[in-house]
């Protein structure tokens, strides 16, 4: 499909100076095998000599892998989805600025500018946030149809979705986020663990939520939009749905600081946003959305197109460096409020659906303020926004001995804060359940 495309960026790339060096290029990035694969043939193919060796590691573990390493750094690339990892990274001297050569790039997706300002890295593709389901088995189960976040908190939803961790997808923090920005922290979290009372499991990456679906072992995945589409073009038989509350932004790479092969880096990032690179992107097991808007004359019909599709141009505006203060904070009040506590959750959730089944038949007063009550217990936060942005605790998560007992006392505070309010929550949607009979 690409191969003239190829054809002349290896004639491009040889007749620069810069990349004569070729040789091993290592990257560490998120990424699946499905993604990268195909990358590194085509890639390896454009330049002659020249190898990509991948390092698969989650977004936070593959930041601290850097941080770790710094001092005998062997990595060129960090390559992920995760905006506020680069400025992770950007903040702390991690990255190399680098503007590339090419050209007929877009400067945003979106309201979201494709590169960093400050040229510390670079944007390949852009990726939003929803919904994907298995069509089957929807239909099997006579399940509903989601468009919203908050479908997939009613009844008929529960025990028929799955999400991984934030704390180990990167991609899925920045769900939870573009939740918590668009409807505000209180109600943002109320509608991610309302939703999360009908959670299935959480898993520990982000991989096992799309293949969870493929598969039918669960009915509904919130996913980053690729995950569908890649399925969608194996042939699965999925949906995936854009909520009105999300956000498209760019998935980026940047040249880690004192790479051994910088050029060599800097020959995968003009790869990457060449034609033949973003071209890459439409293939069947990657499908993700090119940030060179030309590329879409070569997609598919249906291939949502961020720079024409006008349910795509009014999105949230997501907040990067919002999301980087507080991303600990989040992840860990996820873990402990919903992860580690997901079957007391699940326990009053499914209580609460079937006090809203009889108080359909037989309206009671009394057993629907109890309702209420249970469910305010279950949406309560033991911190605000201001004080999850805060530096005393932004400072409790950044390491050290000091630092890690007080992180440790956190998480202990908030375990029990969540347990103590689910356990109350079951107790009253019990009691509104023998009214409402």
């Amino acid at each position: 499909m690409f191969r003239r495309s190829l054809v002349t960026l290896a004639a491009l790339l040889a007749s620069t100076a810069a990349f004569a060096q070729s040789g091993k290029v290592t990257v560490v990035t998120s990424f699946s095998k499905d993604v990268t694969d195909p990358l590194k043939k085509a890639f390896e193919k454009a330049v002659p000599g020249a190898v990509l060796e991948v390092q698969n590691r989650n977004t936070n573990a593959g930041v601290k892998f850097l941080e770790e390493t710094r001092s005998n750094n062997q990595v060129d690339l960090f390559w992920a989805s995760a905006p506020d990892a680069f400025e992770v990274l950007k903040a702390k001297k991690l990255l190399a600025a680098y503007k590339p050569k090419a050209t007929g790039i877009a400067e945003k997706v979106g309201s979201y500018p494709v590169n960093d300002k400050d040229g510390f890295y670079v944007g390949f593709a852009a990726s939003g946030y929803g919904i994907m389901w298995n069509e089957r088995y929807v239909k099997a189960n006579k399940l509903p149809t989601p468009k919203e976040w908050q479908d997939l908190a009613q009844a008929p939803y529960f025990d028929h979705v799955s999400i991984s961790a934030p704390s180990r997808s990167g991609t899925t923090h920045l769900t939870i986020e573009t939740v918590l920005q668009g409807e505000g922290w209180a109600k943002g979290w109320r509608t991610t663990k309302e939703i999360s009372g009908n959670l299935r499991q959480v898993t520990d990456r982000s991989f096992g939520v799309p293949e969870a679906v493929n598969s039918g072992q669960v009915g509904y995945g919130i996913v980053i939009d690729f995950f569908a589409f890649s399925s969608q073009g194996a042939g699965f038989p999925v949906k995936f749905v854009y909520p009105s509350v999300t956000t498209l932004v760019p998935a980026n790479i940047g040249i880690v600081a004192n790479a051994p092969n910088e050029a060599g880096a800097e020959a995968f990032v003009e790869y990457l946003l060449s034609p033949a690179g973003q071209e890459a992107l439409l293939e069947p097991t990657i499908r993700r959305l090119p940030v060179r808007p030309e590329t879409y004359a070569k997609a598919p019909a249906d291939y949502p197109n961020p720079f024409k599709d006008k349910n795509l141009q009014g999105l949230l505006t997501f907040n990067a460096e919002t999301s980087e203060g507080r991303t600990a904070v989040v992840d860990t009040l996820f873990d402990q409020l919903i992860t580690f506590q997901l079957e007391p959750l699940k326990a009053a959730t499914k209580t609460l659906h079937e006090v809203d089944a009889a108080l359909a038949k037989k309206p009671n007063a009394q057993a629907s303020a109890l309702a209420k009550e249970a469910r305010d217990l279950i949406a309560a936060m033991p911190v605000t926004d201001a004080q999850a942005a805060s530096p005393e605790l932004r400072a409790a998560f950044t390491g050290g001995k000091e630092k890690g007992a007080r992180q440790a006392e956190l998480e202990q505070q908030w375990a029990a804060f969540a347990k103590d309010n689910y356990a109350k929550a079951k107790a009253k949607a019990d009691e509104a359940l023998k009214l409402a009979r």
